[in-house]
């Protein structure tokens, strides 16, 4: 007997990837606006079935990206290491508003090509609100507040608050998708953490974590190539009392129980972080975001990506911006993984692109896998390289 007569869309692909796990080669079948029916065998699922030669997967999710310095691409030095890279964006990120409009557009047109339906975005500003409210891919913006200078605390975060009212206006989703969060553990003093954290509404956080060594090096001793960063940009640090512990095991208990985190770049976080992170009250809602085309781009370094997979961490991927990146491309980013890391499987890789993304950014109700109802978008993968959107 043969179901599904109406006018669905029908694919068969050499394998399904179904946000967890490949499931052979059954037929996908879609209504015409890409929400998912089911997936059945091919003797069930009648005629008009579209054959093509690769992998069908939901649409891949870009944990973490900075889409405002989009006009930066090839402007920053590779492999100058994380510190003269800050530098070189302080100094460099102002351009024409027309370059940087034109610059985000072409991003995110790159984005779509490379089968990314949703991102976390960093925002410094406005500037990525009219492309974003075009609704072409969903995001979480991620308004940052940095400042380490407790005199300035109330003004920066006053700015932030400001910015996120403006993208809460604009921004074509709900409230909900949008949070004020922490820049980096080094960039925030602790009058500006307190009112980051207590925001109200704030559920959902991300910051960039132990990026280079020089970070925990200034948490344990004050010491290390941040001074460098502080002098260069004339930031008062008297203040700070180093911990003798590591950034991330002094700053992970200021999180709410409520709130859930993305951890970005973590390249030198430790086996003895990941205890720490385990015994905070959110520890089953921190996801571990890799974006290692930067790291290797900055600073010609990769995450400890076995020790990750040892301790069972939940990862995500993100491509980080155009300023530390040659593309934005998810793809890349696990070709890249399985460069360094060739016992990781594509299975594994497509798993943290997908479902687990999609739950880092609270949006696995609609994205990240093909259960159901859900609308993931479709995409082909033919020979781990090249990607077509089929919905």
């Amino acid at each position: 007997m043969e179901f599904y007569r109406m006018a669905f869309l029908k694919f068969k692909g050499e394998n399904i990837f179904d946000g967890i796990q490949f499931i052979g080669d059954k037929v996908l079948i879609t209504d015409e606006d890409g929400e998912i029916i089911d997936i059945v065998e091919t003797e069930l699922a009648g005629d008009d079935i579209k054959l093509v030669n690769g992998i069908l997967s939901p649409g891949f999710i870009n944990c973490h990206c900075h889409l405002e310095l989009s006009h930066m691409k090839g402007k920053v030095e590779e492999g100058t290491g994380l510190v003269d890279f800050v530098l070189n964006i302080v100094t460099q990120r102002n351009a024409p508003e027309q370059e940087i409009l034109d610059a985000i557009a072409r991003a995110e047109n790159e984005m779509l090509s490379a089968g990314i339906v949703a991102v976390g975005d960093i925002c410094n500003n406005t500037v990525t609100i009219p492309q974003k409210a075009q609704g072409r891919i969903y995001y979480h913006n991620f308004i940052e507040a940095s400042g380490f200078d407790p005199a300035f605390a109330e003004l920066r975060f006053h700015r932030s608050v400001e910015f996120f009212r403006e993208y809460s206006r604009y921004y074509a989703l709900p409230v909900e998708s949008n949070s004020i969060v922490p820049h980096a553990p080094y960039s925030v003093a602790n009058e500006l953490w307190e009112r980051i954290i207590n925001f109200p509404g704030n559920h959902l956080f991300t910051i960039h974590n132990q990026e280079t060594e020089g970070e925990n090096e200034w948490f344990y001793n004050k010491e290390g190539s941040l001074t460098h960063l502080y002098e260069k940009m004339n930031i008062n640090v008297d203040h700070f009392f180093p911990s003798g512990k590591s950034s991330l095991q002094t700053y992970l208990s200021k999180f709410l129980k409520n709130q859930s985190l993305l951890l970005v770049h973590n390249v030198h976080s430790s086996k003895e972080d990941i205890d720490h992170a385990r015994t905070v009250t959110i520890a089953d809602q921190i996801y571990w975001c890799l974006c290692p085309n930067a790291n290797w781009y900055i600073s010609r370094q990769m995450p400890p990506l076995d020790l990750f997979m040892s301790e069972n961490c939940s990862i995500v991927l993100g491509t980080d911006s155009l300023a530390s990146n040659t593309q934005l491309s998810i793809l890349a980013e696990i070709k890249k993984i399985r460069e360094h890391f060739p016992r990781v499987s594509f299975e594994t890789c497509l798993q943290w692109a997908t479902s687990n993304g999609a739950k880092a950014l609270q949006m696995d109700q609609l994205l990240g896998s093909f259960d159901k109802g859900k609308r993931p978008g479709v995409l082909l993968i033919s020979g781990e390289e090249n990607i077509t959107r089929l919905v």
